[in-house]
């Protein structure tokens, strides 16, 4: 297969080529991308600033007919697409159809969206004067997407930008060009109109820069490393650039004495190990109280040694490979680091042989007798969790807010009392009782505190806060 970038209508021809390595058979590639220049990151701003004006202007069915159409189409091929996507990141076959689900289902919620308009008719202060208060699309919006989920997160960029009457130029990781690529042929093929949606395969420190200068692009939002984010936060500031950033995660479950001991081992194996750790909302710390520590240490230990880690494909694995071989030696420096900082190994860790040559890893478990450690502050954003053991709930709570992020956090009790003043005085954006800290619903908002995120919430009706701006009209009688 051969992934391109879509400028302007039209698939971009040249570039240097390169392989989309499957990780989890290297003699098995999933086709070739072709890395966009400069000029074509021109290209793409210059065409979606000439489409954006007539598409802000669209009527509400408009609208509505192509995400829908989108929607639909994802859902029909999710298996396809979900092929697609395990072969190329690495997730398992169940979990990438899931996600391709999910990107389906964005679509079709901000389809109506589009129908489902706000404002208000006031009446004004002064008699004779009416006011009116309405959303207007900013115009063209760059968004910046990560490898970890490589359809659902373009999705819930891209489906709100469109909605509400911007145009777009999305720029995806460039591991993963492939599930990129198909869902700009699905937005190609739906009747949108030329411009309107821009696809650059190309680096991000081609892209960045890009979108950064360009005083068409009216805003940028991003998903990725908290460093980089930072980098775009003063750029945009300098610029007075409307910006959107959701970053890193060090996300704690916190298991309480009275919890149901399979539910919280569950919800531990599931937050920390599923999707290879590869989320920002993985349950990378694990807190546990004193009564319950023991056997919840030595349940969890044996969950986590039976974790079957393998092909994406292959029915029965759980566990899939890491993205590629520069972010297994990263995720292996990290242990390494930890041990060295004083995290004692309980299981796992080591790199594991399959019948395909992939990146595969098995899940490692750490324990941590003192806060600060490196292997609690830094996101390694793969299948490694620490576990800590407190002397009570209110120890717990105090370290599981010890982190410089905020993005989820969760709790194991059958106490109401300590659930409900968890997810009162959690810090972060996102807060789970007795769930996995990774899984979210995608017609509510996304993002958290601190570190994670800045600007406003994703997904759901909170999305247009950010892809719109507040008119307030004055028409005296």
């Amino acid at each position: 297969m051969q992934f391109r970038s879509l400028i302007g209508g039209r698939w971009w021809e040249g570039g240097r080529a390169t392989v989309n390595e499957n990780p989890s058979d290297l003699d098995d590639p999933v086709g070739t991308a072709y890395e966009a220049d400069a000029e074509a990151v021109h290209a793409a701003v210059n065409a979606a600033a000439a489409a954006a004006p007539a598409w802000g202007l669209s009527g509400p069915q408009q609208r509505f007919d192509v995400l829908d159409r989108v929607g639909s189409e994802i859902l029909a091929r999710r298996e396809e697409l979900g092929r697609l996507l395990a072969r190329e990141e690495g997730k398992t076959l169940p979990e990438a159809i899931g996600e391709v689900g999910r990107a389906g289902q964005i679509f079709k919620f901000f389809a109506g969206e589009a129908l489902r308009q706000g404002g208000q008719v006031l009446d004004s202060v002064r008699p004779g004067v009416g006011v009116e208060v309405r959303r207007e699309p900013l115009g063209v919006v760059g968004l910046i997407t990560p490898w970890n989920f490589p359809i659902a997160i373009p999705a819930w960029k891209v489906a709100p930008a469109l909605a509400f009457g911007n145009a777009v130029v999305l720029k995806p990781a460039e591991r993963v060009p492939g599930s990129a690529w198909a869902l700009a042929d699905i937005l190609h093929r739906s009747g949108l109109p030329e411009g309107v949606f821009n696809l650059v395969l190309a680096r991000g420190s081609v892209v960045g820069p890009i979108l950064v200068e360009r005083p068409e692009v009216a805003a940028i939002s991003f998903t990725g490393s908290e460093g980089v984010g930072r980098r775009l936060a003063a750029d945009c500031g300098l610029r007075l650039k409307k910006l959107q950033l959701e970053m890193g995660g060090k996300n704690p479950l916190l298991v309480l004495d009275d919890a149901d001991l399979d539910q919280a081992v569950n919800c531990a194996i599931q937050g920390a190990f599923y999707s290879t750790g590869q989320r920002c909302t993985a349950s990378s710390r694990i807190i546990v109280t004193a009564g319950i520590a023991e056997r919840f240490a030595a349940a969890l230990r044996a969950a986590t040694e039976k974790l079957v880690v393998g092909h994406a494909l292959e029915a029965g694995t759980q566990i899939g490979p890491v993205v590629d071989g520069v972010q297994l030696e990263s995720v292996e420096r990290e242990l390494e680091l930890a041990r060295q900082d004083g995290a004692r190994l309980i299981c796992g860790g080591q790199r594991v042989a399959r019948a395909t040559q992939g990146h595969f890893l098995q899940p490692a478990l750490l324990e941590v007798t003192r806060p600060g450690t490196r292997a609690d502050r830094v996101e390694v954003f793969g299948p490694v969790a620490t576990l800590a053991v407190v002397k009570d709930y209110e120890a717990g709570l105090a370290l599981a807010n010890d982190t410089e992020f905020g993005l989820a956090a969760g709790i194991c009790t059958t106490s109401l009392k300590h659930a409900q003043h968890f997810k009162r005085h959690a810090q972060a954006g996102m807060v789970m009782v007795n769930l996995p800290t990774a899984g979210v619903d995608y017609h509510v908002p996304f993002g958290g505190r601190k570190g994670s995120s800045f600007g406003p919430r994703e997904q759901g009706a909170a999305a247009a806060e950010f892809y719109t701006t507040v008119k307030t009209a004055y028409q005296c009688a």
